[in-house]
């Protein structure tokens, strides 16, 4: 297959390095309020809000806290109605935190110039088309994994239904995301692992696709995946290092800032179906996608393998067999460098603090029979190919 034809625009400003949290001020207009969305307080812990407060002197702030980990939706609401009951058009939004904030936000932006009777099913499943403005909105990664910073989609729960919604909308992109290597420093190592894996991941949904002549996106992809190798074995033996923090939070934003993607068909079923880990069991996002890619790549393997094998050649650096012994030798590199790098199992069975009952997985089917999914690149995976996999991942 040759290279697809596209178009292209990112609109979004990327501010990268140490002490850029204090340019804020140049990027919101002084005319507006500000909704401050954070999560659950870690950012008053590292010096990250101190740095915000210090830099919006001056600004009407209001804090909006308690955004979750895969945030939910009817949480994401409450944000949403404190915009309407003030007029969205006074706000501007800052996001600060990981990729759930953002992600959040994103939501809250559109919620709050939605204007229909329906905002479950308009804003969850039709917001591509039913929503066409957005408060505008910034953000401060501090957590580098999803690139959710300069794009324009986001990934929103609804706990209450056990459902997991992935939304494209172009009013989402954010105007700015402000980069400081230094606020990823203080994070849990489980997070940075997670973070690590989740941007491996996004660069492999847009790669090993059956697209062989697209070398820019290729090369580009490529070392993308080998710089989170090198910095990701690095990273728990020198959590402070500057430099290795700055390759992580910078390769995650490029793995997702959809550069990658233009011209090429993509995967993601390994996201779609590790969706479902998070919303019934209540897995990381990033433990689902180490459990889910392997056995997405073995039912896959024969559409999959020669991209597999160039991955084995380039990336790690594998030069001797067959075209099939590379492949598979390519799958066990990357089992390994979740599993034993990164330390981030990859079978379900492997995190004792989930339910091991495998009774949900029936609910997994009905709702993807009901909504006639198919996944993948090729649309291939139904509702039965799924759950094959989920239960192969135990």
């Amino acid at each position: 297959m040759s290279m697809l034809n596209f178009n292209f625009q990112n609109p979004t400003r990327i501010i990268f390095g140490e002490g850029q949290i204090a340019q804020l001020p140049n990027y919101i207009p002084k005319d507006k309020k500000v909704l401050m969305c954070y999560g659950h307080g870690s950012i008053k812990k590292n010096g990250v809000y101190e740095q915000v407060m210090n830099a919006l002197k001056g600004y009407e702030i209001t804090e909006f806290s308690g955004i979750e980990p895969n945030p939910d939706y009817d949480t994401l609401m409450k944000a949403v109605a404190i915009l309407k009951e003030n007029g969205p058009e006074n706000y501007f939004i800052l996001a600060v935190g990981g990729g759930s904030i953002s992600d959040g936000c994103k939501l809250i932006a559109l919620g709050a110039m939605y204007k229909g009777s329906d905002p479950y099913k308009d804003l969850l499943i039709n917001a591509a088309s039913c929503c066409t403005e957005a408060v505008p909105l910034g953000v401060i990664m501090t957590l580098p994994a999803t690139g959710s910073e300069s794009n324009h989609g986001c990934v929103i729960s609804c706990r209450r239904t056990h459902s997991k919604f992935g939304i494209l909308n172009p009013a989402s992109f954010p105007q700015f995301a402000i980069l400081d290597p230094n606020t990823s420093m203080s994070l849990p190592y489980k997070q940075t692992a997670n973070g690590v894996v989740d941007a491996f991941v996004h660069v492999c949904e847009q790669y090993l696709i059956d697209c062989r002549h697209a070398d820019v996106q290729d090369r580009y992809a490529e070392s993308l995946l080998k710089v989170l190798i090198e910095n990701g074995s690095k990273v728990r033996e020198t959590p402070n290092d500057y430099d290795v923090r700055a390759n992580i939070m910078w390769a995650a934003n490029q793995a997702l800032n959809h550069w990658i993607a233009q011209g090429v068909r993509s995967d993601w079923a390994t996201h779609y179906i590790g969706h479902e880990l998070t919303a019934f069991l209540g897995m990381d996002h990033g433990q689902t996608l180490a459990c889910i890619q392997r056995r997405v790549f073995e039912f896959k393997f024969e559409a999959k393998k020669a991209k597999l094998a160039q991955m084995a050649e380039r990336v790690f650096e594998i030069k001797e067999g067959s075209v099939e012994e590379k492949a598979r030798a390519c799958i066990q590199r990357i089992d390994d460098f979740y599993s034993k790098v990164m330390g981030v199992p990859t079978r379900i069975s492997e995190y004792p603090q989930y339910s091991q009952d495998k009774a949900w997985i029936e609910e997994v089917h009905k709702k993807f029979s009901e909504g006639n999914v198919h996944l993948g690149e090729d649309g291939d995976i139904d509702a039965d190919v799924a759950c094959e996999i989920i239960r192969n991942s135990y």
